[in-house]
């Protein structure tokens, strides 16, 4: 690594640390993939992980622009990492839709660890006038809040679906019929509105 000023020297930092957890995202990415049985929700972490993929190598690339080279070292580890927890993960939960809801869970909170990551990145760039390293990490922020909100309504399908594979029916609330009441009070009343003479009718 070239001998980088303090700003250059932080902005590498910032930057190799999101570019090893991009790369450790990787490997989790790919083990629950291979997990998912959920044809939707397959489909968008695939769509996540080229997303993941992308995101790394726009990192390398800033990286090494400012002059550092030094994260091969961070990748290593974080890859490690994420492969031996991806045999913990085949196990967790008593069936195959809880497996699914805690994967999900687990990427809700790497998701919100990213963001808040490509926010100080943003932030720091801001300040120190890389406009260029700001961008990018804006840019990457942006997707990473995309792909929480889909987790988001992930886990509140996941676990209305374990709630129904694994709680017997008598011991769930029943749905609420409150909505359907309300449509069928408007329609009641639009009936008896046609109903009325024209000339009892307000002009």
């Amino acid at each position: 690594m070239a001998d980088l000023n303090e700003r250059d020297a932080k902005l590498v930092q910032y930057l190799s640390e999101a570019y090893g957890k991009e790369r450790e995202l990787e490997t989790s990415l790919q083990a629950h993939i291979a997990m998912t049985t959920k044809a939707p929700y397959k489909k968008r972490l695939k769509q996540h992980l080229r997303e993941t993929k992308a995101h790394a190598k726009g990192l390398e690339r800033r990286i090494k622009k400012l002059g550092g080279g030094g994260q091969t070292a961070q990748t290593t580890v974080g890859k490690a990492m994420a492969a031996a927890k991806g045999p913990l993960h085949a196990i967790r939960g008593s069936g195959e839709q809880e497996k699914m809801l805690k994967n999900a869970k687990t990427e809700y909170f790497n998701e919100h660890e990213e963001i808040a990551t490509y926010l100080a990145i943003e932030t720091l760039a801001a300040k120190v006038g890389d406009r260029e390293t700001a961008k990018l990490a804006r840019g990457i922020r942006r997707e990473e809040e995309r792909m929480a909100k889909f987790l988001e309504g992930q886990i509140k399908s996941l676990t209305g679906a374990v709630v129904a594979e694994e709680v017997p029916r008598g011991q769930r609330k029943p749905a609420s019929n409150s909505g359907r009441k309300r449509t069928t009070a408007k329609r009641r009343v639009k009936a008896k509105r046609a109903r009325k003479p024209a000339g009892s009718r307000r002009s």
